[in-house]
């Protein structure tokens, strides 16, 4: 069975100044982070993602606006509104994400446990329910 996605709360220190957050490896990160990129400007009605790792996690915050997250793993979906840079999805792999709904000026930061490799992704969905489904097609 998958390990399921979580969605975490992130430490927060608020005074006059202002507000910072963060995540630790170790703490919130439970895996060593290998690859940082963010995904931004993204057009209005454009989707990101659709695509699931074999063994890559993610660790996805919004550092500015916010957007949904369709969190699918084979299974059933479930759609995480990220807007808070206090808030974080960990994505374990074989879950397959969509990004959509971005706000104007969103900007969202991606952790992984990995460097990029092609040969990590899965980007035709029927082979990623065939993986998550098995061979009998049962969940």
């Amino acid at each position: 069975m998958n390990e399921p996605y979580q969605l975490i709360e992130l430490p927060e220190i608020r005074d006059a100044r202002g507000a910072l957050s963060f995540a630790q490896v170790g703490t919130q990160i439970g895996f060593p982070v290998k690859r940082l990129f963010h995904i931004y400007d993204v057009a209005e009605g454009e989707a990101r993602g659709d695509h699931a790792h074999r063994a890559q996690h993610q660790f996805l915050i919004m550092f500015a606006g916010a957007c949904t997250i369709t969190v699918d793993d084979g299974r059933s979906k479930t759609d995480i509104h990220l807007s808070r840079p206090n808030q974080a999805l960990h994505a374990p792999p074989m879950h397959w994400l969509t990004l959509k709904d971005f706000t104007p000026g969103a900007v969202c930061g991606v952790l992984t446990s990995g460097e990029y490799d092609e040969a990590d992704y899965i980007r035709d969905y029927s082979e990623f329910e065939a993986l998550t489904r098995g061979p009998e097609g049962a969940a």
